[in-house]
């Protein structure tokens, strides 16, 4: 994969960016730090320039963010209590869970979505719980253009600064990639013991 995205890059420039990130946004697994640092490489001996590069990889992240964010809009809180209260049972899931997770996400939701522009996989998948919340698209547009300015920025300019070993920061993200997944999941356990708890405790009440 890592060819094809460096061939692409090589032969469209600034047009290859965007639709790379934008692809990147809609398929996750498509790495961005090989995407990012290697345009970032290609600035010290091309046409391309950190600033464009960035730029184009910004309209491509916020491209692909609205398109899941669309995805999100589709799958409405509605349609999800329709979801849990035929099958729901099986997860010991109900109508007010649901309910419960878009009132946190209508809270919290302007910070998650900040955060996790940072982290990889998710930055892209954020978009969709952004949606079904119907987080306004103002906010929504103006912290998803924040985050991914920031993430765009860093690993870009690392790539135009170690030039010829720009494949050194995707090991790098790897090893951050692996950290924040771990924290993740701990998170996730603790959110899913707690709730397993406070549900059985309300049932033998």
């Amino acid at each position: 994969m890592e060819q094809w995205i460096t061939e692409v890059m090589s032969d469209f420039g600034y047009l290859g960016v965007f639709l790379l990130i934008g692809l990147e946004n809609l398929f996750p697994p498509i790495p961005s730090e090989v995407i990012l640092t290697f345009a970032g490489f290609m600035t010290t001996n091309s046409d391309l320039t950190v600033i464009g590069v960035i730029i184009a990889a910004t309209l491509g992240s916020v491209i692909g963010a609205l398109a899941l964010y669309a995805v999100g809009r589709l799958l409405d809180v509605t349609r999800l209590e329709r979801i849990v209260e035929r099958w729901g049972h099986i997860l010991r899931l109900k109508k007010e869970d649901i309910r419960k997770a878009d009132a946190w996400f209508d809270k919290y939701g302007i910070w998650t979505v900040f955060f996790c522009r940072l982290i990889p996989l998710i930055r892209s998948l954020i978009s969709i719980p952004a949606g079904m919340s119907r987080m306004k698209i103002v906010p929504f547009l103006l912290l998803t253009v924040l985050g991914s300015v920031i993430w765009n920025t860093i690993l870009v300019y690392l790539g135009s600064v170690l030039g010829d070993s720009w494949e050194t920061i995707v090991e790098y993200m790897d090893v951050y990639s692996n950290v924040a997944y771990a924290l993740i999941a701990v998170i996730a356990l603790a959110a899913a013991g707690w709730f397993i708890k406070t549900r059985f405790l309300k049932k033998n009440k």
